[in-house]
């Protein structure tokens, strides 16, 4: 059996890396897993239409009170993700017309700002969330937002090559958190990120002006809140 054979057969007879390319992709983990080329990746055969958790009212992912939808499945694979049991495109539960009523009646809520998506790879999971964006487009208008979490950069998928699908998804969003999770660069001082490496990108505005714009709302702490609490706790101690 063939490098690419043996590939193809690890991932369900998909064949997920480039032409030119061998032992390479999702089902075959390397040091070059983490860094697809353009279209390597195409979410339109990958995804298998499977979710990892819906969480209602949250306020950890992103700006103001939220749903958040985890999809499953991540060909990155970043070292020190928090997610990584929902790595495979299986684990989990199908994404129905149940939960995406759902989904619209919690969006629906006057106090909830929008939606998130994590995962797993939102990008690699366009068959579910072109649908469930075009939905809240057409009943929310922009009145409720889109955020989305990626471990692609901006420019790799804005760049030559790459599959349209992830376009057609960048185009609903309102902010993107983009960039692979490094654990080398971790700053727990970050807003809505775990990496310096990492950004939040304002969309429209990116998409207008044809460079990243950085989402205008940013604002990363400058000391470490508990650590400085439990300080000044300490103190207080001493002192009485």
């Amino acid at each position: 059996m063939t490098d690419i054979q043996g590939a193809m057969r690890k991932t369900g007879g998909h064949r997920d890396f480039a032409a030119d390319e061998q032992g390479r992709g999702p089902g075959v983990p390397s040091a070059l897993t983490n860094n697809p080329k353009a279209g390597q990746w195409d979410g339109r055969r990958l995804s298998r239409g499977i979710v990892a958790d819906y969480k209602r009212l949250v306020m950890t992912d992103g700006e103001g009170i939220r749903c958040s939808l985890y999809v499953s499945g991540c060909p990155f694979r970043c070292q020190g993700c928090y997610n990584a049991s929902i790595w495979d495109f299986g684990a989990g539960h199908p994404y129905t017309r149940e939960l995406e009523d759902q989904i619209i009646k919690d969006l629906s809520l006057s106090y909830v700002q929008g939606i998130t998506y994590l995962g797993g790879e939102p990008l690699l999971n366009t068959p579910m969330l072109l649908g469930l964006s075009a939905r809240i487009r057409r009943e929310f208008g922009h009145e409720k937002d889109i955020w989305c979490w990626t471990g692609y950069t901006w420019e790799e998928l804005n760049r030559p090559g790459e599959t349209p699908d992830k376009a057609q998804l960048i185009s609903y969003l309102d902010v993107l958190v983009d960039g692979r999770y490094l654990e080398n660069r971790k700053n727990s001082l970050l807003q809505f990120r775990g990496s310096d490496n990492q950004r939040i990108i304002d969309v429209p505005r990116s998409l207008e002006q044809g460079q990243v714009v950085i989402w205008p709302k940013l604002h990363d702490q400058t000391r470490f809140i508990p650590e400085t609490y439990s300080k000044d706790r300490q103190q207080e101690q001493q002192r009485g």
